[in-house]
């Protein structure tokens, strides 16, 4: 049998509906069975007819009972708001609390796998399809168009990066940036609306929701990535994702003449661009370990994208100088 499907709010109005017709009923039953009054009979019934009290009653005993109530609902009044004041900042906080848990889930639910069987008006983004099932990392098989040759097409297996630390290296606005319009011409799509994707702006940051719920301590970073030692180790498990052409598929297809920093998504680093961007370490010590700020200056004339993450809290300051060295040495 189908039954009507009603929202909240419908539910709520047809119930008070059917409340007010039971009423109406009530009271037309209830009037039809009255016997009728001869003319006259209103001026005992009406109350504004019948005989008060007197003064001596009315400024007394009543008045002294309708203070009485009015003191006992002060009083009560008096005790309940400072009572109900306690229990706000709980209340709130938990609102706020159960807010996070439902976005987390939502995020949790978007972030499945593409194939992932849900119920009808739910959808699974398949983020879990490039990045694990739980953020981890993995590979995607894409297919890229060839640079060289007009109509043909390069398949790879594109190695999509960790997602389980992705907050250490951004902010959430960076994130939040990356989620909307994606990483042309990587693999990752542009997912909101404003991107030309098909998710609002709750559904990412629902996702983003669940990405915080999944983040590794910044500890637990540093030792994932403890026996990293070596600059040219470090800049290709850090840097050259985004500063090595194809190194994100490198396993799969080479890229004719890629150097180490030659430049892809991130700008070159070779032939002393890196040591004419940055002509003070120091400063390209900072830059890494905090990353592009949107609209910051950074070295020589450089503005803030916000699309170089920052490795302060993945790596140690030994390591990142040794990634520093390197790229110098380049």
């Amino acid at each position: 049998m189908n039954v009507l499907a009603v929202s909240g709010y419908q539910a709520v109005g047809v119930g008070v509906g059917f409340l007010l017709l039971a009423a109406w009923v009530v009271f037309v039953v209830v009037n039809a069975g009255r016997p009728s009054r001869p003319p006259g009979s209103e001026i005992e019934d009406a109350p504004n007819r019948r005989v008060y009290l007197s003064d001596d009653e009315l400024e007394t005993k009543k008045l002294d009972r309708t203070l009485g109530w009015g003191l006992l609902a002060l009083a009560f009044i008096a005790i309940a708001l400072p009572v109900y004041w306690l229990r706000e900042p709980q209340r709130q906080t938990n609102a706020e609390n159960g807010f996070d848990k439902r976005s987390v889930a939502r995020g949790a639910e978007l972030f499945q796998s593409a194939k992932s069987h849900l119920p009808p008006g739910h959808i699974a983004a398949g983020c879990a399809d490039c990045h694990g099932n739980k953020g981890q990392g993995g590979v995607v098989n894409f297919v890229m168009q060839d640079p060289f040759e007009k109509g043909k097409v390069i398949p790879v297996n594109w190695t999509a990066p960790s997602l389980d630390d992705v907050l250490l290296r951004f902010d959430e606005s960076e994130v939040k940036d990356i989620l909307i319009y994606g990483r042309p011409p990587t693999p990752m799509p542009a997912w909101g609306v404003d991107g030309g994707g098909a998710l609002g702006d709750q559904q990412i940051n629902d996702l983003i929701s669940f990405l915080k719920s999944i983040q590794i301590s910044p500890k637990d970073a540093r030792a994932k990535h403890k026996d990293l030692s070596g600059g040219e180790e470090l800049f290709n498990a850090m840097c050259a994702r985004c500063h090595t052409l194809g190194w994100s598929y490198k396993d799969s297809y080479q890229e004719p003449n890629a150097l180490p920093g030659g430049g892809a998504y991130g700008p070159n680093l070779r032939e002393g661009h890196t040591v004419e961007q940055f002509p003070n370490v120091e400063d390209q010590v900072t830059f890494i370990t905090e990353g592009s700020v949107y609209a910051k200056n950074f070295g020589r004339r450089g503005i803030g994208t916000g699309h170089m993450p920052g490795f302060g809290s993945l790596l140690t300051q030994d390591q990142i100088k040794a990634i520093v060295e390197y790229e110098r040495s380049l």
